[in-house]
């Protein structure tokens, strides 16, 4: 366990996983992406609760989660090791279903202190938290920016937040960077909004892989088809950041889990198991959707979208960018019980059943017809 000057450093971090990188990343965004060392990206990540397993876990852990114990530093460290990024969600508030949401027990005696409020009590010691956390990660030189793997960081888990606090947190005695709204949920690519400004990428935060299980309530299931669906319709919404949540659930280890009956095992259900397990079909099927997409990357982040929305569920969605002659086509399905056929020619016609939603990367050669690659 790391304790600084009383403070329990219990925090939730995201591998982005991306080409590796061998020079000092610089970051930067607009609203179509993030964009690093120069480069449109397509970021897909997961989210590990480091405090959930055992540091001698973590290589192999973290080894799984690129394929497809509280010590902060030394777990990003790992992570740099095996050449990925890193988005830090340090709070102090992380929810997570861990004991008092990672605040340490002693800061409930602090006289007058109202959590998650516009209360200075509760300020100074957010603040102090924050500023011991961002100066440890720059000692280690762990930012983008120092030539370490941290793009991006999250200030706190912001559900059920007084606004007159949040307001508090952009106070210019704070050392916040530029900051972003996102989404979490399970349907992100229908449920959310958009970014807080026109010139900030769509990013999915927690993209919930499961539930986490409580004593006496039956298992809560997601099945990889569903997962698939929601990820690959948000990036024919815009989409340049999903993240799974969890990725890697762990185990609740003595007495951290939070008081609502959760059980040892966390997010079990996940890509990888409480052991650090490859859960079937789950990593498979993320895996390879994953690698289809990042083939797309190019007319995705580049190119020009258009939507034709044949009925209220049934759209086709292209990306193009005529000057390099490069197309990807998404045809979905979106959970209606008619079926979508797509005419082809005489001979041929593609039939897609509900809730599905395929795609195709395509070449448009100026003298020929398209041609799927």
């Amino acid at each position: 366990m790391a304790t600084t000057g009383g403070i329990l450093l219990v925090a939730l971090l995201s591998l982005l996983v991306a080409d590796g990188y061998a020079t000092t990343p610089v970051v930067t965004y607009d609203s179509r992406s993030l964009i690093i060392n120069g480069s449109r990206e397509l970021l897909f990540s997961g989210s590990i609760h480091y405090p959930r397993s055992t540091p001698d876990m973590w290589p192999g852990i973290i080894k799984k989660a690129k394929e497809g114990n509280r010590d902060l530093v030394r777990f990003i460290k790992v992570i740099w090791e095996q050449g990925l990024w890193v988005t830090l969600r340090i709070g102090p508030y992380i929810e997570a279903e861990w004991n008092m949401g990672g605040f340490p027990y002693w800061l409930r005696e602090v006289p007058d202190i109202i959590f998650r409020s516009d209360n200075e009590p509760f300020k100074y010691h957010m603040k102090k938290y924050a500023e011991k956390v961002i100066d440890m990660m720059k000692k280690e030189q762990l930012f983008a920016d120092q030539g370490g793997p941290i793009v991006m960081m999250q200030q706190t888990w912001l559900l059920v937040c007084t606004t007159a606090y949040l307001g508090s947190c952009a106070n210019k005695r704070m050392p916040l960077p530029p900051s972003s709204s996102t989404c979490n949920g399970r349907q992100c690519a229908d449920t959310f909004p958009g970014p807080n400004g026109p010139d900030k990428p769509s990013l999915w935060t927690e993209n919930w892989t499961a539930q986490y299980r409580v004593f006496g309530d039956t298992p809560s299931q997601r099945a990889a088809e569903d997962i698939s669906f929601a990820v690959a319709r948000f990036f024919t919404r815009n989409g340049t950041l999903n993240n799974y949540y969890m990725y890697y659930g762990g185990s609740n280890f003595g007495r951290t889990s939070s008081s609502s009956f959760v059980t040892t095992r966390y997010y079990d259900e996940a890509p990888l198991d409480e052991y650090g397990l490859k859960r079937e079909p789950k990593f498979g099927h993320l895996r390879d959707l994953h690698r289809a997409l990042k083939l797309s990357k190019k007319p995705l982040l580049w190119g020009t979208q258009k939507v034709h929305k044949i009925n209220h569920e049934l759209e086709i969605t292209t990306y193009e960018k005529p000057s390099e002659n490069i197309c990807v086509a998404f045809l979905t399905n979106n959970n209606t019980p008619e079926k979508l056929e797509l005419f082809i020619s005489e001979a041929r016609t593609i039939t897609y059943p509900p809730s599905l939603l395929a795609f195709s990367l395509i070449a448009r050669p100026s003298s020929t017809t398209p041609q799927p690659l």
